[in-house]
């Protein structure tokens, strides 16, 4: 296939570059105002009133009753696992498709991954094979002792049914599923198959603010969900995350332990628990602030891209576009083109970006990774054939 008019289209929407980038941040608001506020203010640090709104904004726009700011997604995943419950010689459920932050959070808690492939529609995980896996590997078993963060043991984690790994005798704390690329995944499925084994649901929803399932904003359906504001994600504060919870109580103790496990006080430094210092600063909660006044504006323009992507690739049999799924609303926070093999995407990738149009392929599977090359995992039919075949394609707002 000739590739030179799908280059010619992409440069059409993005008519005024000559490089044009995969996805870059979109700053035409209030940005600068409120990142000199906070200069003028000398609050630039951990502590400030842009941090308190920035939570709030989020808040309110997602719907979660608790979201509290970090220094980064990453850190965000690794606080909503710890307090998830993950420890230690643990095992956490997810998918190979995924960005490395989620493994990484994972290891982070000496626990290790176990992937489950994923479903070729959402490209996030399959509730089929995440229940498959757990039918042939998993037992039920109450196990007394099990401590909670730092050593503080409740009475719920004392008599709460644990799944086990049968073969090892391994708990399994947790289960990340990721909405990829901004798309849903089956998110109330996996939580009901998640609740009959007593497995905790992270979200990892970096990737999809302003997505939605059935209604309800991704992030939101799990014991604890979090976002990534990176540099280049669909708002950014330059590095951040956030940890978004219903749970009030565990709300509280993700703001504790993100701000170093400080007990309030005028001049005294205690602290109670091992704590983190990951609290998102002030000067890039500013930035924050200001990139989620425009987020509805945002999305809207998102959406209007992949509307045009969808209506050019219907004439194109030999590229399929990836929409979003079903009972889904979608961020499309990078627009997803499947090829037909490998070697049709590597050509693609070859003359886009020859061409100065950047293009990238997914990422290396997981489980192929040096890391988590023997790591336990379900069968990856479809993932295998997915990353295979999966571009990304310029995705910045027009």
């Amino acid at each position: 296939m000739n590739y030179k008019p799908v280059i010619d289209f992409i440069r059409s929407l993005y008519p005024s570059r000559n490089f044009i980038p995969l996805h870059e941040p979109y700053f035409g608001g209030n940005e600068k105002k409120y990142v000199l506020d906070c200069i003028d203010s000398t609050y630039v640090s951990s502590v400030g009133k842009y941090v308190d709104l920035f939570e709030k904004m989020i808040q309110e726009f997602t719907g979660v009753k608790r979201a509290v700011a970090t220094v980064n997604g990453t850190a965000a995943l690794h606080i909503a696992l710890l307090l998830a419950g993950v420890k230690p010689g643990d095992l956490v459920i997810t998918q190979p498709l995924t960005f490395i932050a989620t493994c990484n959070a994972i290891s982070y808690c000496g626990a290790d991954p176990v992937f489950v492939d994923i479903d070729r529609d959402t490209l996030g995980m399959s509730p089929e094979a995440l229940e498959q896996w757990l039918s042939e590997n998993v037992v039920i078993e109450g196990i007394e002792g099990r401590e909670g963060l730092d050593g503080l043991a409740s009475s719920t984690q004392l008599s709460q049914p644990v799944a086990l790994y049968k073969w090892a005798k391994r708990p399994i704390s947790a289960c990340i599923p990721m909405h990829t690329f901004g798309h849903p995944c089956r998110i109330d499925r996996i939580i009901e198959i998640c609740d009959r084994y007593h497995i905790p649901v992270v979200e990892d929803s970096a990737e999809s603010i302003g997505s939605y399932y059935e209604g309800q904003h991704t992030g939101t359906f799990g014991k604890l969900g979090i976002l990534s504001f990176n540099g280049n994600k669909t708002i950014t504060t330059g590095g951040g995350g956030m940890v978004l919870t219903n749970d009030e109580e565990l709300g509280k103790l993700a703001k504790h332990i993100t701000t170093t496990a400080k007990k309030p006080h005028p001049w005294l430094f205690e602290h109670d628990m091992t704590g983190y210092n990951y609290r998102l600063p002030n000067i890039n909660a500013a930035i924050g602030c200001a990139q989620m006044e425009m987020l509805p504006e945002m999305i809207r323009s998102k959406r209007d891209l992949a509307q045009r992507y969808q209506d050019y690739f219907l004439d194109l049999p030999e590229i399929e576009y990836i929409t979003e799924p079903s009972n889904s609303i979608s961020n499309y926070w990078l627009n997803c083109i499947l090829l037909p093999d490998e070697q049709a995407r590597n050509r693609f990738l070859q003359e886009t970006n020859d061409q100065k149009v950047m293009t990238r392929p997914a990422w290396i599977l997981m489980n192929q990774l040096k890391m988590f090359e023997t790591a336990l995992c379900g069968g990856l039919v479809t993932s295998m054939n997915i990353v295979a075949r999966l571009v990304n394609i310029p995705s910045s707002i027009m």
